[in-house]
């Protein structure tokens, strides 16, 4: 199946690993150029020349109030065009409600809420019709995770934040999807196994609730990922899409 993704341009954030890193592989073995970023420069950019010459990599911040700006540019200066942006970013600290900080909620609110809400607003100027704006959300949208406090705070508002500007965008044929992971085997999801007493055995318990019996692989994720910010789904906008084996159980 041909996504149409060769020649388009993406920007794609937090990028150096996990599962935006994830997003960028697929997207540019499909023919896509993107752009990717991270807080280190060095990494970015090393991560980049791991994609080859369809990828560029950008050092910032998701809670710069400069960031979107830098890399739309970015985007038309190395690219020639700006299709589309993937908002992932590092998930929030772990903690209770009584263990997280005030330092640690502004924090995660600048990168994970507001950073993304200014790139989509940002991006939302730029596209034209046949854009997509892409969210890397989370389980949580759905069912509080425990441990996850912060995460369980600001995911489900970026959704409803997401679903607001799909509304606002279809009229001029910009697609807004959402993304929903859960047990994705990636160094995060192995962090958070391993703040446990006995981390194989929390994955055991953890796989044994998912359907498909198995943590999800990170290209499981990216294809998922390539195929809703592709031309392929010009018809699905305002959906989030659970990566998660069948774990959420809900309809």
């Amino acid at each position: 199946m041909d996504l149409g993704l060769k020649d388009r341009v993406y920007v794609v954030t937090g990028a150096t690993r996990g599962l935006g890193n994830a997003a960028a592989r697929e997207l540019v073995a499909d023919g896509a150029k993107v752009v990717i970023t991270g807080r280190d420069g060095k990494r970015a950019a090393h991560a980049a020349a791991e994609l080859g010459a369809n990828a560029v990599g950008v050092g910032l911040d998701n809670a710069d109030a400069e960031a979107p700006a830098r890399l739309i540019a970015a985007a038309r200066e190395h690219f020639g065009g700006f299709d589309g942006v993937l908002v992932s970013v590092g998930g929030p600290a772990p903690g209770f409600v009584a263990d997280n900080t005030d330092e640690q909620w502004q924090s995660a609110f600048e990168s994970v809420f507001l950073g993304a809400v200014r790139l989509a607003r940002a991006a939302a100027a730029e596209l034209g019709a046949g854009g997509v704006i892409g969210f890397v959300l989370s389980g949580s949208v759905h069912e509080p995770i425990p441990g996850l406090t912060i995460s369980n705070g600001l995911r489900p508002g970026l959704a409803g934040f997401a679903k607001s500007l799909a509304d606002e965008l279809g009229p001029r044929g910009i697609r807004v999807v959402g993304l929903l992971p859960a047990r994705i085997d990636t160094d995060r999801v192995r962090e958070l196994d391993g703040l446990s007493a006995d981390p194989e055995a929390t994955r055991a318990a953890n796989e044994s609730r998912i359907p498909l019996r198995r943590y999800g692989t990170p290209e499981e994720f990216g294809r998922a990922a390539a195929f809703l910010l592709s031309p392929a789904a010009s018809y699905l906008t305002g959906i989030m899409l659970p990566v998660d084996g069948g774990a959420r159980h809900g309809f």
